[in-house]
């Protein structure tokens, strides 16, 4: 069964209409070159974007007097007696259309301009529109004996950052590329040089491809378009420049606002109403939900029915809650009744909304069982649901997002569990398990990005754009919630799994977590890999909310997320995976998929170990592995050598022994949390 894949993001326009040498439409590749059409064709450079979030289409006819796109590419516009072409209109913009471009560029848009050698006598005038932004391409073929492959025309280029941090590095993943037939390029307005002929050229140094911005807009310029014909863009890293190059230029694409539907029940003045009453209510609650006066519940119950028609999906629920209200003798509420009602899981349908009326605590928030009050709406697009039912089944899984809420999801909290409902002395029922994924995502956006800044990291480009882009995060956090809470339940688990709670040492509990994170990373290379290219998201998520967002968010007091987050950044700069030097964090994005699937493997290897060992042991060689790799604190009585265990008697007296920080905090990530403080702080309650 073919995958489905989410909506595109962005768009980009290929330009066949000025006597082009390029085509992204095969079948005129096949006239322009009969014995070998890939040497005219861009069709595996547009497939590649198509893969991904780009919709792309050709301009084959008349003026481009307007960009209808994200990006524009101009790849080697020709006068046919020089190159085999499009043969549709002159190579020649007008001056209408120059200015169109510049318009396009100035209010956000990506431009691509490929060259040549021999410029000047190609008869376009690139030149023209390329002299607003600085650049200009130069009639000239480097030469290199020393740099070079095959022929001294096929050089390899020096490579150069165009920088560091939120705006993206465009060689993330590249390290090889070789130009064919390269011109040269001349700057006067701050340009930045990404790829320079080599000292031993025949043109020392010259610049042959660059980036530069220009009012909201990114422009790429190189002087070659050979490196991404269908002959070699599989060649070296062509391919991942490619892909990075579009992605940057199409950056303030990525960072528009979503559309969203609007809430026939939020913009009801009944559901204002109920807001008001559950917050008044809250203020006379007591922690366990009680209260010491009887307040009149009327007009919430009234709210509630008034508000139950936008809401027939849910009449069982709303019926039950209505009665639990009425029953409440104001003690401990006990709201056995309509939890066991509400089951969202049952109704998991893209774009619909559920009223949630509870007494509760905040996993990660306040720990009150006050009432609170939210519309939520459940995002279930169609790809999510084939892959939930063909691949990854986990019934009671249900993402939503915030629609409104009462002021206790004013917090930390990201999550709606059956467990944290007041059900007196009942067991909660446990059908289902609700993620705001909007919050997840806001909170990776934010604290992801100011990291990358504080720490000039080489982000990705199309990293960048997740990271730019609210829709995105979101859909790459649901489908990571989807794989990590199936995997609880799945492998060579100890008798004990953690999914009971019982009380281990909080390192169990770390690993716990982060090998389900590490096992949704393996999964999201293997669904990329058979083509559902969006898994490539799902991939930066883990890590760049791992590694940045977890290790300095929340108390250091048994703090199993953070451990996490701090085990997967030493193992990976002990692999040499990646590395902090000269201020300077880079991440090797080639190799990193095999690091994380290594120390997953790691984990699991100590899984199923620990089966046949006895919980002090397995709870032993545990913190042996994390020590490994996380120094732990120096007074440490869990630390190999020093512990004293016992498989006598309750093991459980020995975690008394744990530090309350048993891992402290690496010297680069105190630094880290004290410059990212204000950001994760504000993070906490996004969204």
């Amino acid at each position: 069964m073919a995958l489905l894949h989410p909506n595109k993001t962005a768009t980009l326009l290929f330009d066949e209409a000025h006597s082009q040498a390029w085509t992204i439409r095969p079948e005129v590749a096949q006239r322009m070159q009969p014995a070998h059409p890939e040497d005219a064709s861009y069709v595996k450079a547009a497939r590649l974007l198509e893969q991904r979030d780009f919709t792309v289409t050709a301009h084959t006819d008349g003026e481009l007097t307007d960009v209808p796109a994200d990006v524009l590419v101009i790849a080697h516009p020709s006068d046919p007696r020089w190159e085999a072409t499009t043969e549709t209109g002159s190579p020649r913009l007008n001056t209408q259309e120059i200015a169109a471009i510049e318009r396009h560029v100035q209010a956000g848009g990506g431009l691509i301009v490929l060259g040549e050698c021999d410029h000047d006598r190609y008869g376009n005038n690139l030149n023209e529109l390329l002299a607003t932004f600085g650049i200009q391409i130069e009639t000239a073929t480097v030469q290199d004996y020393e740099q070079s492959d095959a022929a001294p025309t096929w050089i390899r280029p020096h490579l150069t950052s165009n920088g560091r941090g939120a705006q993206a590095d465009v060689l993330a993943r590249v390290n090889e590329v070789r130009l064919y037939r390269a011109g040269t390029l001349a700057l006067s307005n701050g340009a930045k040089v990404i790829a320079h002929a080599s000292p031993s050229a025949t043109k020392p140094h010259a610049p042959l491809a660059v980036v530069t911005t220009y009012g909201e807009g990114r422009v790429v310029v190189l002087a070659d378009s050979d490196l991404f014909g269908d002959d070699t863009i599989d060649q070296h890293d062509h391919a991942d420049l490619w892909l990075n190059l579009v992605y940057w230029a199409a950056g303030p694409a990525f960072a528009h606002a979503e559309t969203v539907t609007p809430s026939a029940a939020k913009n009801d003045p009944a559901w204002q109403t109920l807001k008001d009453e559950i917050e008044q209510l809250r203020t006379l609650q007591n922690e366990d939900g009680s209260t010491d006066s009887e307040p009149d519940l009327t007009p919430i119950i009234d709210s509630i029915e008034a508000l139950a028609p936008y809401f027939p999906h849910q009449a069982d629920y709303l019926a039950a809650l209505v009665q639990d209200l009425k029953d409440w003798d104001f003690g401990v509420p006990d709201f056995t009744r309509s939890l066991e009602a509400f089951r969202p899981d049952q109704q998991r349908v893209d774009g619909i909304e559920h009223l949630v009326v509870f007494p509760m605590y905040k996993q990660n928030g306040p720990r009150e069982r006050h009432f609170e009050a939210l519309i939520v709406r459940v995002p279930w697009p169609e790809w999510l649901a084939q892959l939930e039912r063909t691949r990854f089944q986990n019934p009671k899984f249900v993402p939503v997002t915030f629609v409104d809420r009462t002021s206790g999801y004013e917090s930390n909290s990201a999550v709606l569990f059956p467990e944290t409902v007041s059900t007196g002395t009942n067991k909660p029922a446990n059908h289902f398990g609700a993620i705001f994924c909007d919050r997840e995502a806001a909170r990776l956006r934010a604290v992801a990005t100011h990291a990358a800044d504080v720490l000039s990291l080489n982000l990705a480009p199309d990293a960048a754009a997740l990271l730019n882009s609210a829709e995105l995060s979101r859909q790459a956090f649901v489908l990571w919630d989807l794989i990590h809470d199936r995997a609880h339940s799945r492998g060579d688990l100890p008798f004990d799994p953690f999914m009971i709670r019982q009380r281990q040492p909080y390192w169990m509990y770390a690993l716990e977590e982060l090998r389900c994170d590490l096992t949704a990373f393996v999964e999201a290379v293997q669904l990329e890999r058979e083509g559902f290219a969006f898994a490539r998201y799902v991939q930066h998520a883990i890590v760049l909310d791992r590694l940045f967002r977890f290790p300095i968010t929340g108390p250091r007091v048994r703090n199993y997320d953070g451990l996490g987050g701090q085990l997967l950044f030493a193992y990976l700069h002990k692999r040499g995976l990646l590395h902090w030097t000269n201020n300077e964090l880079t991440i090797e994005w080639e190799r990193l998929a095999d690091g994380v699937a290594d120390l997953r493997a790691e984990i699991e290897t100590l899984y199923k170990h620990g089966i046949d060992s006895s919980k002090p042991q397995y709870w032993a060689a545990a913190h042996d592995l994390v020590s490994t790799y996380v120094k732990p604190a120096a007074d440490s009585r869990w630390a190999k050598g020093r512990r004293e265990l016992s498989d006598s008697g309750d093991p459980r007296r020995f975690i008394d022994l744990v530090q309350p920080d048993e891992f402290p905090l690496s010297l680069f990530y105190v630094s880290l949390q004290a410059k990212l403080a204000p950001t994760v702080e504000l993070a906490g309650t996004a969204a």
